[in-house]
């Protein structure tokens, strides 16, 4: 992690921040040292020097949420509704298929896409989270990994019974122990888990300091079948089992009405829209311009590539802004500059990331560049463009704390092909067992 001193660049620091052209960024070790006009630029003394003419340099984007090892399920099964993708075959294809080898190269695939298209960072929730966590590290991406808790058996954890006994040790394994990994608990949805597996997940997170996960009403049809309900609807089921805080992380929200709003800003949980995922699997479009509001705090994440199929933030970024305009009949809903807040330091903020999702002196050195000189980006007003133009492709040089992980479109924190040739070694006893 040597100093980097990227010249001659237009610097879009954040989402409510003007660009500042012809500019320059130094890092030391993993942090920003100094941003501001060339006119201003610092002696090099041992940085390694970036020309970046014709480029944009920007926050690393933030996937608040995904699978990342699902890769290997991409285009197994689509066009089909939540239940019946995941019951007849998500949960059996995981059954099968599930193991440390596949969650670790799977995982690999993921960062591989997902540096690709400018995500430095990501939440990721799955099983053998501990390999989740290596391979992340390993490609030199940052994650909050939380790991998954059902109350039925999977191939990481074969007796229900020690779900959550499970989370805490990978926790505990995990926990300061890696400044790129934070751990995490993800309980499913309160369709897999209990009321009495809920309570016990989200104590493991309070007490050993973590985030608390889960899916919620991501379906029209969910309070039907969810697990020995409370109350009438997902949220305010949560609400009575006492779940709703500032610690918890709803996933999805699609169906909440005013009432489970109001209770989701009053706890001060938060959420993480996924609209493509949402629209592919037809589950809905959630009310993300009464969350904002309300004043809760939203972020956006892909989901698994599985239901999306991609994990592309610049598209995904694109969907949420659009359909918002659509569900609303109003152009003005939700502009591009929300987009990029979410993607970016909103999501930083949910994740309780210090000091990611901002170009700043002081701040993480997590940062991407892209090539301005594409037609698509010519000529270039505002950073709105990033949302309605642009897109991961545009994405040619990527930092992750201070470490250069991809440049000229090369990824140089592992090996791509390796990945590439174990993941297709699994699709091919995925195919003879499908």
């Amino acid at each position: 992690m040597a100093s980097t001193l990227f010249t001659h660049c237009t610097i879009f620091p954040c989402a409510s921040a003007d660009c500042i052209q012809d500019a320059f960024l130094l890092t030391s070790g993993n942090v920003i040292a100094a941003i501001g006009p060339m006119t201003e630029v610092p002696a090099p003394n041992n940085a390694r020097v970036i020309d970046a003419s014709g480029k944009l340099v920007m926050p690393g984007l933030i996937n608040g949420h995904n699978h990342s090892a699902m890769t290997l399920f991409r285009g197994m099964a689509d066009d089909l509704e939540l239940t019946a993708w995941l019951h007849d075959h998500i949960f059996p294809a995981e059954a099968r298929l599930i193991s440390p080898e596949m969650v670790y190269w799977c995982t690999r695939l993921a960062a591989a896409e997902m540096i690709l298209s400018g995500t430095t960072c990501v939440a990721d929730a799955y099983f053998f989270s501990g390999m989740s966590a290596q391979a992340l590290s390993d490609c030199g991406m940052r994650a909050v990994i939380g790991h998954g808790i059902v109350d039925f058996p999977v191939p990481s954890v074969p007796d229900p019974a020690k779900n959550v006994e499970t989370v805490a040790a990978f926790i505990s394994q995990w926990l300061d122990r890696d400044p790129l990994i934070t751990p995490a608990v993800f309980a499913h949805a309160p369709y897999t888990c209990s009321p009495a597996t809920l309570r016990k997940a989200q104590k493991l997170a309070a007490d050993t300091g973590v985030r608390f996960f889960l899916h919620i009403a991501e379906t029209r049809n969910e309070m039907a079948t969810i697990i020995d309900p409370h109350g009438t609807s997902p949220i305010r089921h949560l609400a009575a089992l006492g779940l709703l805080d500032r610690n918890t992380v709803c996933v999805h929200g699609v169906w909440l009405d005013d009432e489970d709003l109001d209770l989701v800003a009053q706890s001060g949980a938060t959420v993480v829209t996924c609209p493509q995922s949402n629209l592919k699997l037809a589950s809905g479009v959630a009310r993300v311009k009464e969350m904002v509001s309300r004043g809760i705090m939203v972020g956006l994440g892909t989901d698994g590539c599985a239901s999306n199929n991609s994990l592309d933030m610049f598209r995904e970024m694109d969907m949420l802004a659009k359909i918002q305009k659509i569900a609303c009949q109003d152009a003005t809903v939700l502009p591009a500059q929300i987009a990029l807040h979410c993607a970016t330091l909103g999501n930083a903020g949910l994740l309780k990331l210090s000091k990611v999702g901002k170009l700043e002196a002081g701040w993480q050195a997590d940062l991407i560049l892209l090539d301005l000189k594409h037609p698509h980006l010519t000529p270039f007003y505002n950073p709105d463009l990033l949302v309605y133009a642009a897109s991961g492709a545009d994405v040619e040089t990527v930092m992750v704390n201070g470490r250069l992980v991809m440049e000229n479109r090369q990824i140089l924190s592992f090996d791509l092909e390796e990945t590439k040739t174990r993941v297709n070694e699994l699709a091919c006893k995925a195919r003879t067992r499908h």
